[in-house]
């Protein structure tokens, strides 16, 4: 059995507000004029959003294999990179339903908010 130190970092398991982290990112980088679906991105691309969405419902921000690990759930292609090609070695492709609803969740909390 593995002990952890000090200065290893604990592996947390996502909460169930973390998919809705993920749609609003996905939604707030569209609504700011980029091109999401049908398009590989580099994570590293949708850190601002995730970061930001993270910030506006209050939770902490995702570590990448969190991230990584709810786009692969939502149905979004989710490919690793070595990581030295990449600080956030992830390479991530949205299927163009998965980007339409999740622009038409943020404008619908804009809307209510």
């Amino acid at each position: 059995m593995h002990q952890p130190n000090f200065f290893e970092r604990q592996a947390q398991d996502p909460s169930p507000i973390a998919g809705q982290v993920v749609i609003r990112a996905l939604g707030e980088f569209q609504a700011r004029g980029k091109l999401l679906a049908q398009r590989e991105l580099p994570l590293d691309r949708l850190r601002g959003a995730l970061r930001r969405a993270a910030e506006s419902l209050n939770v902490e921000e995702l570590t990448d294999e969190q991230a990584a690990a709810i786009l692969t759930d939502l149905g979004a292609n989710v490919r690793q990179v070595p990581p030295f090609v990449a600080k956030h070695p992830y390479r991530v492709t949205v299927q163009t339903e998965l980007a339409e609803h999740a622009l038409q969740v943020y404008r619908d909390s804009v809307e209510t908010a």
